[in-house]
């Protein structure tokens, strides 16, 4: 028994019935734009900075010199 079925030509055939799709370079540009036009991204971009400081590493207080 063959594991991948083959068209008449004897090319293999891909068995998950997956196809290939293009997008436009242009339409995809525009909806970049449009989602970051979004009120949803700016939240998105405040949220980032908010995590970050949370996991920020904690510098250790300076110490003070003694004597002076």
């Amino acid at each position: 028994m063959n594991a991948s079925p083959a068209d008449p030509t004897g090319t293999p055939v891909p068995a998950t019935g997956l196809a290939e799709i293009r997008y436009s370079l242009p339409d995809l540009l525009r909806e970049v734009q449009d989602e970051r036009a979004a009120p949803a991204y700016a939240n998105e971009k405040l949220d980032q900075v908010e995590i970050s400081k949370l996991f920020r590493k904690k510098r250790p207080a300076r110490a003070t010199k003694q004597g002076k």
